[in-house]
């Protein structure tokens, strides 16, 4: 990907359209300086300090380059984070227990108050809850409720400490809107910050060190997304091999360690110091060994740059990491994905629990819908289709009928007829979609059956798209992957674009979830998913 590919990736609109005020505040804190657009996309996404051209010859040449803004007020973050952080969970908390308490006749409301109000600061600032590090960077409200609980069990402590006589049942449900307000206020800094980072704010200018292709393969995987605070601001390729990734080259570091280490801290240093960089990220290769990197990390601490290294993971998430040491080396050992055990045979429990009181609650939508598609068209309320579920065992798929009746007969001639093939995902104008059955696919009710095949165990609340027979016929082995796991109702994929993603994206985002599911992460999906369903963004 080149850097102005890279550019429209990472500060694009969800429209595809660029910032221009983006590229303004990039001149101002470039000084003012009138300069062509090309100048600035290495800024953004792959490039030095505003000022240096990507394909600028003698960029390597110039050690003494000083960097033409302050490289660090540009990492920071909002200034309200904090303090909207710490008001939220102290009001929080104290209204409704002094409230709750003082209702109740409960002893000492107001001390209960301040003493409930500074335990559960006291336990999020030991948590590291409001570091900066950790201030909008996750929308999840499991550390919440795990922080949430520890505080029940400190004022459980405190009360038979102190020999106090709250009730239990009172003390719950008075702590109960402290878990709402500070799930809700962590979820508006994380997607402020979200914002601020399309705009190119609260990021981190990195300097990539690595050989070439691993070079170009963590540029490309970070000028992918928005949602992470890193931007590669230069390179030093290790070696001489040719970097493809469009960001400048503020030097090169030989293929052989040098007989003196300090060259190649030299080098690193002063092109962190000329990009203005306040962190360099290390790819190791076999030209960038332990010992090696062990002497430039030294030197780069010693210089007061942070420093991190990529240990060559993808999609793996981080609760399935586990650092160790044995013999001086440091070792990462991956937990291999959930497919038995406890947490499966849970989420196979409140699958079926939940369809089960869906589908009555449900019964008179489904009841109205069903009345609605046999007056708008003649043919069946339902339509069932073969698909393929966990480990390849195909099933019948349920769905309201949204298609004329005889679409299957008719659509495959006329794409035939226009040299179409067969499509992967549904059409974006789809001639054969009844009135009722755009509404029904724009809303997502279409698909409301599909709590039958939940029931029978066919199917998941959340999972991988369920692929058809002729798409199962051309998946390769990485593709099957997908089918390790029951098929389900809603996803990664539903949740982030659903039919606007390509087939890559998709599979991307299927086998993430494949490889890393938890109870957890099903629960935040499920949530997400409501606002995906009312958004209707990718739903035709």
């Amino acid at each position: 990907m080149h850097a102005d590919n890279a550019l429209r990736v990472r500060l694009a609109d969800r429209d595809g359209s660029h910032r221009a005020a983006v590229l303004a505040d990039i001149k101002r804190r470039a000084g003012g300086q009138s300069a062509p657009a090309k100048t600035f996309i290495p800024a953004l996404v792959g490039g030095g300090s505003p000022g240096l051209p990507e394909d600028d010859p003698g960029l390597e040449a110039r050690p003494s380059l000083t960097p033409l803004h302050p490289p660090h007020p540009i990492v920071d973050k909002s200034r309200w984070y904090l303090p909207t952080a710490l008001i939220t969970d102290a009001l929080g908390v104290a209204l409704p227990v002094g409230v709750v308490f003082d209702a109740t006749l409960q002893p000492h409301p107001v001390l209960s108050a301040i003493v409930a109000a500074a335990a559960w600061i006291g336990v999020r600032t030991a948590r590291a809850r409001y570091t900066p590090r950790a201030l909008g960077e996750s929308r999840s409200g499991r550390n919440v409720l795990h922080d949430w609980l520890i505080l029940i069990g400190v004022l459980a402590v405190a009360r038979m400490l102190l020999g106090d006589t709250w009730d239990p049942h009172v003390l719950l449900l008075a702590l109960s809107p402290a878990l709402m307000l500070t799930a809700a206020c962590r979820k508006l800094t994380y997607r402020h910050l979200l914002a601020s980072r399309r705009e190119a704010h609260a990021v981190r200018r990195v300097l990539l060190i690595g050989e070439p292709r691993a070079a170009d393969y963590v540029v490309r995987h970070l000028a992918a997304g928005t949602d992470h605070e890193y931007v590669v601001v230069g390179t030093v390729p290790v070696g001489s091999g040719k970097l493809e990734c469009g960001t400048p080259v503020a030097a090169r570091l030989e293929s052989k360690a040098p007989a003196q280490p300090s060259t190649d801290s030299g080098v690193v240093l002063t092109a962190a110091r000329k990009l203005g960089a306040d962190l360099v990220l290390v790819a190791p290769g076999p030209q960038m060994d332990g010992d090696r990197l062990r002497r430039l990390a030294w030197a780069v601490h010693d210089a007061g740059v942070t420093l991190a290294v990529l240990p060559g993971l993808a999609d793996v998430a981080v609760r399935r990491v586990e650092l160790t040491s044995a013999a001086g080396l440091t070792l990462l050992h991956i937990r291999p994905p959930a497919r038995r055990g406890v947490q499966v045979a849970l989420k196979s429990a409140l699958d079926r629990t939940a369809a089960v009181i869906l589908l009555l609650l449900l019964s008179p939508l489904i009841g109205l819908i069903a009345a609605a598609i046999r007056l708008g068209s003649n043919g069946p309320v339902f339509y069932q289709q073969i698909r393929h579920g966990r480990d390849c065992v195909p099933f019948t798929l349920w769905k309201f009928r949204t298609l004329v009746t005889d679409a299957e007969v008719k659509k495959p001639a006329a794409d035939a007829a226009d040299g179409k093939e067969a499509a992967r995902f549904k059409e974006r104008h789809d001639p054969w979609v009844t009135r009722v059955g755009w509404i029904l696919r724009r809303t997502s009710l279409d698909e409301l059956p599909q709590l039958i095949n939940v029931l029978r165990g066919e199917m998941s609340l959340v999972g991988p798209r369920p692929p058809l027979p002729q798409e199962v016929a051309r998946y390769d082995e990485v593709e099957l992957r997908r089918l390790s796991v029951k098929p389900g109702l809603t996803g990664l994929w539903q949740v982030s674009g659903r039919s606007d993603l390509s087939w890559d994206e998709t599979l991307r985002l299927d086998l993430r979830y494949v490889d890393n599911w938890s109870l957890a992460s099903d629960f935040d999906l499920l949530a997400r998913t409501f606002r995906a369903v009312v958004d209707g963004h990718g739903a035709y």
